[in-house]
């Protein structure tokens, strides 16, 4: 028989820093879920990324505390910071540009987040990348 679902929980870790202090000790003790065991499973599985990533995450909780998880990749927003060597976004995206991003780096940074993104090719991958980029007042060149 399959386990009855309670509901799911969306939290932003860093890679490989998942400890039970705020924001994610709270978030999933008021959920009934062992805090240590998320934080073992989540650095473990991401300890191939960079450390300090920002990583989302789906967790999933049951009723008899047990839980899953699926790691996703980092948001746009931190690859496109790190392709243009940005602290943060233009404070005025459309009049002031930040900085700039290669259509190669572009390409980079599509086919990383391929799997999370609602493209069935780089190319519509690579606009969607695009779009991100001027909504942060980061330019495209060449």
């Amino acid at each position: 028989m399959a386990k009855k679902v309670a509901g799911s929980l969306k939290l932003q870790v860093p890679a490989g820093k998942a400890n039970p202090s705020p924001p994610v000790g709270p978030a999933l003790g008021q959920r009934g879920i062992n805090i240590m065991e998320f934080c073992k499973a989540f650095n473990a599985r991401t300890q191939e990324m960079e450390v300090g990533v920002p990583t989302p995450v789906i967790i999933t909780y049951y009723t008899d505390k047990s839980f899953t998880m699926e790691i996703k990749t980092a948001p746009a927003s931190y690859y496109l910071k790190k392709a243009a060597g940005l602290k943060s976004a233009s404070k005025t995206p459309g009049k002031a540009t930040a900085g700039t991003v290669t259509v190669a780096q572009l390409r980079e940074i599509a086919e990383a987040k391929m799997k999370d993104l609602n493209a069935n090719d780089v190319e519509s991958a690579m606009n969607i990348i695009a779009g991100s980029a001027r909504s942060m007042g980061i330019e495209v060149k060449g």
